[in-house]
């Protein structure tokens, strides 16, 4: 009888850690620092998806329900989580928002898989979060953070490289959602009101779209990076008159690739702009 008993404990451990991730992004990350250990599902996984419009649906609420990690991003990016939560609470459910590990709140920018501070910051709360949960996988979670820093590590490099010789170019973009990494590069952003306004949803001002247009029109700026997951009409105008300008076009997106890691996603990325700023 006890040995039976044994055996059933060993097989409910032997379990994956369920994860559910609110962005793709955080999913792959979880993937690749729980292993076989976990099982991750992520609610937004589509790359021409708008996340500012998802409605959670029924299904959605049974999948965080069933959850024993949740990963969202937090600052207002993903409001339908924290409801989902509450609406399901649980003694047994773990919760990281990634907004809270680096002090953002409602109000600052929401898209903080392009702040690789945020991302390690993750990394390490998760690696972290896992071994309480299934200690006997310990050892695995801390290899799986080891792994995925050295993989980040090819990317500060990148980001290094490209900011002593980037440093003080000026660009520009139709939302901020590249804003962090934008910083990170050591870009001079501009047209800051016309994004944030993209992003909210509001009518910026006659002023500021003016302003834009001036910029793209007399090459003030050398690159502009467009948010490909926008339907935002304002923001297809710029890239119009953009386009009609010579100014050369960076797509981006707030989703991650479903063909790519989060590295290789961010690196593609900064290839492309490299490309672009060198005129090629």
């Amino acid at each position: 009888m006890a040995f039976a008993i044994c055996l059933i404990v060993a097989a409910v451990q032997a379990e994956p850690v369920k994860i559910v991730a609110a962005e793709s992004v955080y999913g792959d990350i979880a993937r690749r620092i729980g292993g076989a250990n976990v099982s991750v599902s992520s609610i937004l996984v589509r790359a021409d998806q708008d996340p500012h419009e998802f409605e959670a649906s029924a299904a959605t609420a049974r999948t965080i329900a069933d959850a024993k990690l949740v990963i969202y991003n937090g600052a207002g990016y993903d409001p339908w989580v924290p409801k989902l939560l509450s609406a399901t609470t649980s003694r047994s459910r773990d919760v990281i928002e990634v907004a809270s590990l680096i002090g953002k709140k409602p109000g600052d920018n929401p898209h903080l898989w392009y702040d690789i501070t945020a991302v390690s910051a993750l990394a390490a709360t998760l690696g972290a979060k896992l071994a309480q949960i299934d200690p006997a996988h310990a050892d695995d979670y801390r290899r799986g953070v080891a792994a995925f820093e050295a993989a980040m590590q090819r990317l500060r490099e990148r980001i290094a490289g490209f900011r002593a010789r980037y440093a003080g170019v000026p660009v520009t973009a139709t939302e901020p959602v590249f804003e962090y990494m934008a910083d990170a590069l050591g870009l001079a952003m501009r047209n800051a009101r016309f994004q944030l306004a993209v992003m909210n949803g509001t009518e910026p001002s006659a002023r500021t779209i003016a302003a834009f247009e001036k910029d793209l029109r007399g090459h003030a700026v050398k690159v502009l990076l467009y948010n490909t997951q926008t339907g935002q009409t304002l923001a297809g105008r710029m890239l119009t008159i953009a386009t009609e300008s010579g100014i050369p076009v960076v797509n981006i997106t707030e989703s991650q690739p479903p063909n790519k890691a989060y590295v290789e996603w961010m690196l593609a990325q900064l290839e492309a702009l490299d490309l672009a700023l060198r005129g090629r």
